[in-house]
């Protein structure tokens, strides 16, 4: 495996998927007015105030006095001002398109339709910036809401969410922080998840260096799963609503966006993309294609989603996963640990099917909390139907575990009535949950 970088992330064993260096908090001349926007646009400001967006009308109306700085957008070279740059826009864009739709939440407990028109002051300079780093225009996971949107309140300190402050917020309130920050969280394990694949992926990889790259992966979304039941924790799920509104995407949210959106002075029809969602997050996808859980996947509309969702990553991480892929199915990783009669791998590999299968439920546990206990709004921030699209993820794994068992039974060290017995539970759950 090679290492693809954009010169803001860099797949490899040192960065994971975290940014190659902190992101920019402030913006630097001549982006002041930005700044200052950004500064006063959160619900609840720093100092405790009430910012625009607390206040019907007003965030639009500060919004149409700011100058278009197009030139100096394109004009741009250094990636991590572009990064910011591009964080930036994307919460003026959201905030101003769905601040309607806020206001409708709070008076009728509906979500109202956003403004149709991104003004060309806004659209010109925001599509500029996303053409240079090849993204779309919208509010993302990467460069805008989590990954690239964190500040360490201790230098000195790690990356646990307690540690980490919001560049661009919405809301401004705790709740929002810990939900965000806590992904960023997760991710601080993510070096070790590349390692692992990385060395998964090797063609001439020895039997043992395979079986310790496979606990190396276990280990690593071992740890990711602990920090993520800290979400109960870092957000109380009540508060949901406070800032989701604003990370809806374009795509799939016709009721918020009936027309989509006209890009003012950029394009003459109007554009769809997809919400910033979760589902961006590069941990499970480069754990199931490592996996061969992908092979397990559906062939259906959910599925097809998912694939979508592809695109909403920077083009150095889509361009890790095509390699990985390519790497996989030349040497699909189950073949190699069934040719070799490698049961510990097998066992490592079932235990890394573990993994995936506790982060996707811990998922839909937050979905049917912090969402369906919320709202009636049938679609997820990415425009999906959230009742079907985190389970169609979890029967894959299932499958990808029943098919492995069937060649763990053959070893002396697999207590297979133990695990049947866990698998069992973990189908009528489902079961349940979706009843």
């Amino acid at each position: 495996m090679k290492i693809f970088t954009d010169g803001f992330f860099s797949v490899d064993p040192k960065h994971g998927f975290l940014p190659i260096q902190e992101p920019l908090l402030r913006l630097p001349s001549p982006y002041e007015a930005l700044q200052a926007i950004i500064d006063e646009m959160p619900i609840q400001k720093a100092n405790g105030e009430s910012g625009l967006l607390a206040h019907e009308n007003q965030f639009e109306e500060a919004v149409k006095q700011l100058p278009n700085l197009v030139a100096e957008v394109s004009a741009e070279e250094d990636v991590i001002v572009l990064a910011a740059l591009f964080r930036t826009y994307s919460f003026i864009s959201s905030a101003y398109t769905l601040a309607p739709a806020h206001h409708r939440f709070l008076s009728s407990g509906k979500y109202g339709k956003a403004h149709a028109i991104l003004p060309k002051n806004i659209a010109q300079a925001f599509v500029a910036v996303a053409e240079k780093l090849d993204v779309f225009p919208w509010l993302d996971y990467h460069y805008a809401y989590s990954l690239g949107n964190y500040s360490k309140i201790d230098e000195t300190a790690g990356f646990e969410w307690t540690n980490l402050a919001m560049a661009a917020k919405f809301s401004g309130m705790d709740d929002e922080r810990g939900f965000i920050m806590l992904h960023v969280d997760i991710n601080q394990y993510s070096p070790d998840l590349v390692k692992a694949v990385f060395g998964i992926a090797q063609e001439s990889i020895a039997k043992d260096a395979l079986t310790n790259a496979l606990t190396l992966m276990a280990n690593s979304l071992n740890k990711m799963n602990a920090r993520r039941k800290l979400m109960w924790e870092a957000s109380r799920w009540k508060h949901y609503n406070d800032f989701r509104v604003f990370i809806m995407g374009i795509k799939g949210n016709d009721d918020i966006f009936p027309n989509g959106l006209l890009y003012e002075g950029v394009w003459d029809e109007p554009k769809a993309y997809r919400g910033q969602t979760g589902a961006q997050d590069n941990i499970i996808p480069t754990a199931d294609i490592a996996s061969g859980v992908i092979h397990y996947y559906p062939d259906n509309q959910l599925t097809h989603y998912l694939m979508d969702l592809r695109q909403y990553r920077p083009k150095c991480v889509q361009a890790f996963f095509k390699e990985l892929a390519q790497q996989m199915q030349k040497n699909p990783l189950a073949d190699r640990l069934i040719k070799t009669h490698n049961y510990k791998g097998m066992q490592e590999l079932m235990r890394v099917y573990e993994e995936i299968y506790a982060f996707r439920n811990g998922h839909w546990q937050f979905v049917q909390k912090y969402i369906m206990q919320n709202t009636a709004y049938p679609k997820a921030t990415g425009g999906t139907p959230i009742t079907s699209w985190i389970p169609n993820q979890i029967k894959a794994v299932l499958k990808a575990m029943q098919v492995l068992a069937q060649s763990l039974n053959n070893d002396p060290q697999w207590d297979k009535n133990k695990w049947e017995e866990s698998y069992h539970r973990k189908v009528n759950l489902l079961n349940k949950q979706l009843a």
